[in-house]
């Protein structure tokens, strides 16, 4: 199972949220690149970039971060916040990102994401942020009536890589993912899972790891592994084993 460092950027900076709240973010690195390059001299075999201003904004903000993120590291970058049609995704895929999210867009645009996925196979990965079990758009702010589960059955033929499933109360809070949602959500597709949201611990990981083979491919952490909870060498050795 594959461990993805998270680098969120708000204003150019390294940062992490509680519950996707954007007052609440805690500036960890105002050097992006040099977060990036830490994270690939520990060892992590990919990077989870997310664009939380152009999440809100609707367009890619913190491009110049992320471009300097691409030419520090050799490892591949996934990147989600503010894609939301095919030209956006198909510059950062020409520009060096390996796999773009579509979150709101999977709502607003299944049409998009599901030509994106045929345009690019493997390089899709829808992202579905659910709270209370139904999907948030837009950064979080605007609530859907759409279930996750079912948003993510709508895309099972398209071809998409994987889907990151964020528990929205868990994310930042630091109280350990919610295992029974995340367990019922893998359960409920065939497309490979991608867990965020509540990863404080090596029990956490340990835990989540027990049901990799429903389909649960890798986990997000953040907040873990910039305050020395989580140890990469440690983290990394038990995913591996």
């Amino acid at each position: 199972m594959i461990l993805y460092p998270a680098i969120d950027l708000k204003d150019g900076q390294c940062v992490r949220l509680i519950r996707g709240e954007m007052g609440s973010a805690t500036v960890f690195n105002d050097d992006p690149a040099d977060q990036a390059r830490a994270f690939e001299a520990a060892g992590f075999q990919w990077l989870h970039i997310v664009d939380l201003n152009g999440a809100f904004a609707g367009e890619p903000v913190n491009a110049d971060a992320v471009e300097a993120i691409l030419s520090a590291v050799s490892i591949p970058v996934q990147l989600g916040g503010g894609i939301r049609d095919l030209e956006t995704a198909a510059a950062w895929l020409e520009g060096g990102v390996r796999r773009v999210i579509f979150g709101t867009a999977a709502v607003a645009a299944p049409d998009v994401v599901r030509e994106a996925c045929r345009k690019y196979p493997k390089q899709i990965v829808i992202g579905i942020d659910a709270r209370e079990g139904r999907v948030a758009t837009d950064g979080w702010a605007s609530e859907s009536t759409v279930f996750a589960t079912d948003l993510a059955a709508e895309f099972e033929s398209a071809g998409a890589a994987a889907v990151v499933y964020t528990d929205i109360e868990r994310d930042g809070a630091m109280n350990g993912p919610n295992l029974s949602a995340t367990e019922s959500f893998v359960r409920n597709t065939s497309i490979p899972v991608i867990a965020s949201g509540g990863v404080a611990s090596l029990d956490d990981l340990a835990a989540l790891k027990r049901i990799a083979h429903l389909g649960l491919d890798g986990v997000i952490s953040g907040r873990a592994l910039y305050d020395g909870r989580i140890a990469p060498t440690d983290a990394l050795l038990l995913l591996a084993a």
